[in-house]
């Protein structure tokens, strides 16, 4: 994760102390948001997610340990502690309350700025979310994933229970190369008895309901040495 691209929440109930963070943060590239105590950032937080959170630990009311050990239970997000106690028994307690680092005070700019950007590395870029398909196009043909069911215009094509399977496991993998073996130990966990001669047979049944030409088929290919492939134009949620 890059500093342009992080935001982060510093939790100090020193006013100068979260001025100051808050400015070398920002000209650091980063994103940044300021909370006076626990009870400020849990209002914060309620409405806005962060990249990481520093957070002072000597703050009146609710301290910063106990504060950490209460998100820890609710989120993963980073948690760095500031304190001016630097006791190994204190940073014990803060590790022990969830947190990925601690920094004794007085400290420089650049080593917070350090320890941030090292935590950051570790965290693993997220992935952006895939919205699986819910109808595959075929031609004329269109097949409803989460209804198994098949229409050819205003007119559904009646399947049989095993072109039913076959469909299903052709389209949980479209556009993939599915073997005879896969096939047939997938269509055994239905409860079919098939084996790999009667797939053959299964496949260029459900052809004809398929293609404008079965013997040529565009949509239910065939990948030599491989298995069979179903192959749509596109694909709607």
């Amino acid at each position: 994760m890059m500093a342009d691209d992080a935001h982060l929440l510093i939790v100090d109930d020193d006013e100068r102390i979260r001025g100051l963070l808050q400015k070398f943060l920002v000209r650091s590239g980063f994103l940044v948001t300021t909370a006076r105590d626990a009870a400020h950032a849990r209002r914060i937080l309620s409405g806005l997610e962060f990249d990481l959170i520093v957070l002072d630990v000597m703050m009146p009311g609710e301290d910063g340990v106990t504060l950490c050990r209460d998100l820890r239970q609710k989120l993963t997000t980073p948690i760095m502690l500031l304190t001016a106690k630097a006791e190994t028994g204190d940073r014990i307690s803060g590790l022990e309350a969830g947190a990925d680092d601690y920094l004794a005070k007085p400290f420089e700019p650049k080593e917070l700025l350090l320890r941030i950007n090292a935590i950051l590395r570790r965290v693993p870029a997220a992935e952006p979310a895939v919205v699986a398909p819910k109808v595959l196009h075929l031609g004329e043909v269109r097949y409803d994933i989460e209804r198994g069911e098949m229409w050819q215009g205003d007119a559904q094509v009646r399947l049989t229970a095993t072109e039913g399977q076959l469909m299903k496991i052709f389209s949980a993998a479209p556009a993939m190369p599915i073997s005879r073996a896969t096939l047939v130990e997938e269509l055994s966990r239905s409860g079919s008895q098939t084996q790999e001669r009667a797939v053959d047979v299964q496949i260029t049944r459900l052809r004809r309901k398929i293609e404008a030409d079965p013997k040529q088929p565009r949509y239910l290919q065939t990948v030599r040495g491989e298995g069979y492939m179903l192959a749509p134009d596109q694909s709607t949620v």
